[in-house]
């Protein structure tokens, strides 16, 4: 048994003094104490983040500039399969290990890794199926967060069953081929400290509702579901035309959407269909800084949220890679679209603290991780701020995080903890540096051919 002692802490019923945390062999907590000894730091539960493309890590900052027709998510998806046609394994693992550390250190303890790179360039499997969901076992392995691994099932082209593009041929599985794909990817899990398993049919773009229906019970018990859902304008219109019903509506007349589900995205749904997801206890995984990166929309997080809806981040095209940053871009989508502040806020309420909460209880629920937050039974996944750090000066409870969510620089995050072990110092991760390395020689590589 290892005890850990905080100046504060944020518990699920709120701030505490003095707490000292107990953590078990197993890097769970065993009791959380209130009013017990003062330390140095103010800890925070750790962030899920429940969505990435871990390789798209290595395209940031390659995409942003002006092409001959108007850009959109649909160009930058072109030039997205031109990137990752000339990536090896060994490469998704390094870019893998940089984009890790990189969460850790701004405050996520756990990726949703929804993973869709399978195949060798001409489209052939590995002779090990899950090659590449090994790598990614092994960055979150190197880095010490937390994995949710989620293969996906990928068919098709467009909505109603449309052949797929040359750009495609590396996502591809039937639904035998996904099934091996299943199995290989449960072994590459199998003895990593803290991951779990789901799947992730693509979309409706990619499977049809019958081959949906058929991944899902490919899930064991508890394993979660995710799904790209209503992203785009254009994805809206294709469903209506082709399937008769927009896609969050399609998913939900199949029965196919339950508290096992998570929309990721979930931008152009209606109020009546969110209404419907949130009361299936579904999760709405959103992406604030990809989804502004790609000019996709903005979710309608405040009606959402007053149906009860629950809400996880993620950093999908891991463009710019933060907790903090993820859950500021939410909250001022929202005033920009409103011409209001403090939107997500409750009444007379912390806006940083109603997001960050709501994000750790969302992405808990949407990565089957167990139990949310600082709380007995929980993994003991930790951020830890120092309250003498100029962006705390003068600060406890709520303004220390409406002041790290909208205010604070990058490094005031000075120790991350994911099941009980250290895994960030005085604000960097030991990898981070080797990972540079190794991607930037990488790029050098593709970008030279």
């Amino acid at each position: 048994m290892r005890s850990m002692v905080f100046a504060e802490a944020l518990l699920p019923e709120g701030w505490r003094r003095d707490v000292r945390v107990d953590v078990d062999a197993q890097g769970r907590i065993a009791a959380v104490v209130p009013d017990a000894q003062p330390g140095r730091f103010v800890a925070l539960p750790g962030m899920p983040n429940l969505h990435s493309h871990a390789f798209q890590r290595g395209m940031a900052g390659l995409t942003e500039h002006a092409g001959a027709s108007d850009d959109s998510f649909w160009t930058w998806r072109e030039l997205m399969y031109r990137f990752l046609a000339q990536l090896t394994p060994e490469d998704v693992e390094a870019i893998a290990t940089l984009a890790y550390a990189e969460m850790l250190e701004r405050g996520f303890t756990r990726v949703g890794e929804f993973h869709y790179l399978h195949h060798a360039p001409d489209g052939a499997p590995y002779a090990d199926r899950a090659e590449m969901g090994t790598r990614i076992a092994a960055a979150a392995q190197a880095t010490g967060i937390n994995l949710t691994l989620l293969p996906s099932f990928y068919a098709h082209g467009e909505i109603g069953g449309a052949p797929p593009v040359q750009g495609q041929r590396r996502f591809l599985n039937d639904l035998d081929g996904f099934a091996m794909l299943v199995e290989g990817s449960r072994r590459a899990i199998a003895g990593l400290p803290g991951a779990n398993l789901g799947l992730a049919p693509h979309s409706l773009r990619a499977a049809t509702i019958e081959e949906i229906r058929a991944v899902g019970a490919m899930a064991q018990a508890g394993e979660p579901l995710h799904i790209h859902a209503a992203e785009q304008v254009r994805e809206v219109e294709a469903a209506i035309r082709i399937l008769g019903l927009p896609p969050i509506a399609a998913l939900l007349q199949a029965g196919l959407v339950s508290e096992r589900w998570c929309l990721i995205h979930a931008t152009h749904g209606t109020a009546g269909e969110l209404a419907r997801v949130a009361q299936a206890g579904a999760v709405a995984g959103l992406c604030p800084v990809t989804e502004s990166n790609l000019g996709d929309g903005i979710f309608a997080a405040p009606g959402f949220r007053e149906v009860g809806g629950m809400f996880g981040v993620g950093t999908d095209s891991n463009v710019l890679i933060g907790a903090a940053v993820e859950l500021r871009t939410l909250e001022y989508a929202q005033r920009l679209a409103l011409r209001s502040r403090n939107v997500l806020a409750p009444r007379g309420g912390s806006t940083g603290r109603a997001l960050w909460q709501g994000a750790v209880e969302g992405g808990s629920r949407a990565l089957a991780a167990g139990p949310a937050g600082i709380a007995p039974g929980a993994w003991a996944d930790l951020v830890l701020l120092d309250p003498d750090d100029a962006a705390f000066a003068a600060r406890s409870g709520d303004r220390i995080l409406d002041s790290l969510v909208f205010a604070a620089r990058d490094g005031v995050i000075r120790e991350v903890w994911v099941g009980g072990r250290r895994v960030v110092e005085d604000g960097v991760h030991p990898l981070r540096a080797q990972a540079e390395r190794r991607v930037a020689a990488i790029l050098a590589r593709i970008l030279a051919a």
